[in-house]
């Protein structure tokens, strides 16, 4: 007859293929950093046109505020011509700043999803339906690539197994990166193992994870966390401002990700307005300079990096 293992055999199990047992309530200091030594970095997600990229960096000068990362195009890179594409990507470049592009094709652009917009049907996650749906996402992807970009968002683990290997073979550009995204879900150690496995090289964990979460993730993988300190109402509405400097202090190398409002699906449907996005993105420039004042009032021996940071993908010419 089988004999259920204690709790300490069943974490002493995990421990031994570098998960932890137990989440980092000893709140350890992560002993990571960057490549230039810095602990945190600033990504601002939403910048859905050229307009509103040329907005943010606008505001991000004028504030001194360096942002590392932007996530681009949320509601869909086939929402943006080429040319849109090509100007979002040289302005980027310009400013030293990496973009993960959110292509376009996804779950609810399939018209045989239609179980997603059912309370049971979203529990499935946001992976895409069939192999023609996947052909479907790594041909905007290919655009993207076309028009300069270098990094991409991907929440379905098939196609983060296809992309990986594309970019093994050469089938990509080799400089390519993959953020996984919150729409995947992952909160663990353990899932962190996993999509750094299948080629993630960096993590966008559930929004309201706790710090021995964090923590825990930390002492399992060594690529940069995603985490949000400002994010939408729908997942949560949080505004982690105070925590920052613990964030940053358990989890790094990490990138306090901004992405305030009420909904995902409220602010970056295509037919709000470029102006309204313009302005926005000004807004959310403001909230990371609070961030970056939080961590030079509270955590001043935590640093950042300066703009256009060595490791940073750029958008290529």
């Amino acid at each position: 007859m089988f004999k259920a293992k204690s709790l300490d055999e069943i974490r002493g199990f995990m421990e031994g293929m570098g998960i932890p047992g137990r989440d980092g309530w000893e709140l350890a200091s992560s002993p990571l950093a960057f490549p230039d030594g810095a602990h945190w970095r600033i990504e601002i997600a939403g910048v859905e046109r050229a307009s509103t990229m040329e907005a943010l960096l606008e505001e991000a000068e004028r504030r001194g505020v360096v942002v590392h990362r932007i996530i681009a195009a949320v509601g869909g890179s086939t929402y943006c011509d080429l040319d849109e594409l090509k100007q979002m990507a040289a302005l980027a470049r310009e400013a030293g700043a990496e973009v993960i592009m959110t292509v376009g094709h996804r779950k609810g652009w399939d018209p045989g999803a239609k179980e997603s917009a059912t309370s049971e049907g979203a529990m499935q996650g946001f992976r895409l339906r069939g192999s023609d749906n996947v052909s479907y996402w790594l041909a905007d992807m290919m655009r993207c690539l076309e028009a300069g970009f270098r990094g991409f968002l991907v929440y379905d683990e098939g196609v983060l197994l296809i992309v990986n290997k594309m970019r093994q073979e050469g089938f990509l550009p080799p400089e390519t990166i993959f953020k996984f995204s919150v729409f995947g879900g992952y909160c663990s150690a353990a899932g962190a193992k996993v999509i750094k496995a299948l080629g993630a090289d960096t993590m966008n964990p559930a929004s309201d994870v706790s710090l021995p979460i964090l923590a825990g993730i930390r002492r399992a993988v060594e690529f940069p966390l995603d985490v949000y300190v400002s994010v939408v109402d729908s997942f949560g509405g949080m505004f982690r401002a105070y925590e920052a400097p613990e964030i940053a202090r358990v989890a790094a190398p990490c990138y306090f990700k901004i992405e305030p409002g009420t909904s995902e699906s409220d602010i970056y449907k295509p037919w709000v307005t470029e102006d309204w996005h313009a302005e926005f993105a000004r807004q959310k420039v403001k909230i990371a300079g609070i961030i970056a004042e939080m961590m030079a009032r509270h955590a001043p021996e935590l640093k950042t990096s300066p703009a256009g940071a060595g490791d940073l993908v750029l958008p290529a010419a």
